[in-house]
């Protein structure tokens, strides 16, 4: 039977069942327990940062929070990044916000931030309240975020970043997930490393910490019985989870260059390919290469280069489907250049787990070469 190959599978060492049977003796199952502070020590630790982070169920989770947190209420303007996966938008209609879609400019596939400053003109000029803008490092390539941040002070709009798959990523020698007013990081499993499902929102003070522990925590008052105020929602990470990526933390460096050495990989193999291209990393940024993505010259040769590989049992995906292309996004408005559109009737991601072999990348290689 031919070896399926995925696109970004769970990669354990079983390192991580020292935690889960140390959460299963302590019996800490529940939201609570000694792996949840830990693992968020460590995360700061790891990225460097004074910040506070809270673990949570799922990125989504911690980019709802983070919205919620900057203040955005029903009928506020959110601007978001057009070219990402609707998770980084979804949490704007949770509360009612008004999604606004900022296309990407061409060096990193994320945000433009002249694009960017076009939008919010426009919008305070109509008269709008602008909530937060929400930035994304997609693919794992770091976003523009010095002249984004300015643009968030300038304006006095919150800067929630999109660092779900960008963990180990750095922009100037600072880890993607330190730059925003509220930022974001996922571990479901076809992330770098994984805690099965499970996100990390990342915030300025203990106080705000503190707020998003409550809003996660059902918004339970300081009670002898149930008492509640305020709505709040099922968000806390496990234990048990959090014992999962405590052992994923202890290797992340080894993914992060195991990526990187596939993006290399793939880049020599091919680049002798007239029709194919890659995403470089422009000076001063250094990418986790969470997935490696190519750009054929035309659709139609993407699409036979994906089904190439679907029918050898390898998994690709095209790169996102644009936000203003969705149905469910239809009525909002965009400020495109027509950066994303492209990238999604020509990019493809290929598989980039860290526990492909050299011969997975071998077959992979060889089938993307039959095309041409």
């Amino acid at each position: 039977m031919v070896k399926k190959i995925w696109l970004s599978p769970p990669h354990l060492t079983g390192e991580e069942q020292k935690y889960i049977a140390q959460a299963f003796e302590e019996n800490w199952i529940a939201p609570i327990g000694t792996h949840i502070d830990k693992f968020e020590a460590e995360l700061a630790h790891y990225i460097n940062t004074s910040k506070k982070v809270v673990a949570l169920n799922s990125g989504t989770s911690a980019i709802h929070l983070a919205l919620k947190l900057a203040g955005v209420k029903n009928g506020d303007v959110v601007i978001c990044q057009d070219f990402t996966f609707a998770a980084s938008v979804n949490p704007v209609l949770y509360l009612g916000g008004i999604p606004v879609f900022v296309d990407s400019e061409k060096d990193t596939w994320n945000m433009c931030p002249h694009l960017l400053e076009i939008a919010i003109q426009e919008r305070l000029l109509n008269g709008e309240k602008l909530g937060a803008i929400v930035v994304v490092h997609s693919y794992g390539m770091p976003a523009k975020m010095k002249e984004i941040c300015e643009l968030g002070k300038k304006y006095k709009i919150p800067i929630i970043e999109d660092a779900a798959s960008a963990l180990g990523s750095k922009l100037e020698k600072k880890y993607c997930g330190t730059f925003g007013d509220f930022s974001v990081i996922s571990f479901n499993g076809n992330k770098i490393i994984t805690t099965s499902g499970g996100g990390i929102l990342i915030c300025n003070s203990e106080e705000q910490k503190e707020k998003a522990i409550f809003y996660a925590s059902q918004a339970q008052e300081k009670a002898p019985h149930y008492q509640h105020a305020e709505i709040g929602y099922n968000y806390r990470l496990s234990n048990v989870l959090a014992g999962i990526g405590r052992g994923q933390l202890e290797v992340l460096n080894k993914r992060v260059q195991k990526r990187r050495a596939n993006y290399l990989f793939y880049k020599n193999a091919l680049q002798s390919l007239n029709g194919i291209d890659v995403l470089e990393e422009p000076n001063g940024m250094f990418s986790n290469r969470w997935l490696t993505c190519i750009l054929a010259t035309s659709f139609k040769n993407r699409e036979k280069i994906r089904r190439a590989l679907a029918a050898e049992h390898i998994e690709s995906r095209p790169l996102w489907k644009p936000m203003h292309t969705q149905p469910i996004f239809k009525e909002c408005s965009s400020y495109l250049n027509g950066v994303s559109e492209d990238l999604f009737a020509r990019g493809l991601c290929l598989p980039s787990g860290s526990s492909l072999s050299i011969e997975d990348l071998e077959r992979i290689i060889r089938i993307i070469k039959s095309c041409f």
